[in-house]
């Protein structure tokens, strides 16, 4: 009952940065979680940064510092600032939604590609 859509990804160089975005539309709850997740070819899918609707923010050990995850409530979007941009960060980035009421399941966009590359 919710949908996302990203957007943002795309090929930069190593040290560059890149902007994501993710719409969330549908049954969208205040009382949420969004973020961002990403997998490599041959990796577990792991998370990125996710923020609560109380603003409590979690970033992986490995991005902490360069990647800065923010929401805008109204719009029901959120977004992922990266900065300093290195290969390993190549991956296809997700985004997530998951809400509290019953029932409620993971949510997942279906990726945008961020590759580092020269």
């Amino acid at each position: 009952q919710v949908q996302l859509v990203e957007s943002g990804g795309g090929l930069v160089q190593p040290g560059g940065s890149l902007r994501l975005s993710c719409a969330a539309s549908g049954s969208v709850f205040a009382d949420k979680t969004m973020g961002w997740y990403r997998q490599a070819p041959g990796k577990q899918r792991e998370l990125v940064a996710a923020i609560t609707s109380g603003g409590t923010t979690n970033y992986a050990d490995s991005v902490k510092g360069r990647f800065t995850i923010s929401r805008d409530s109204a719009k029901n979007t959120v977004s992922l600032q990266i900065n300093n941009l290195k290969p390993e960060d190549t991956s296809v980035y997700y985004c997530y939604y998951r809400d509290w009421m019953p029932g409620s399941r993971d949510h997942w966009g279906q990726g945008t590609q961020v590759t580092v590359s020269t």
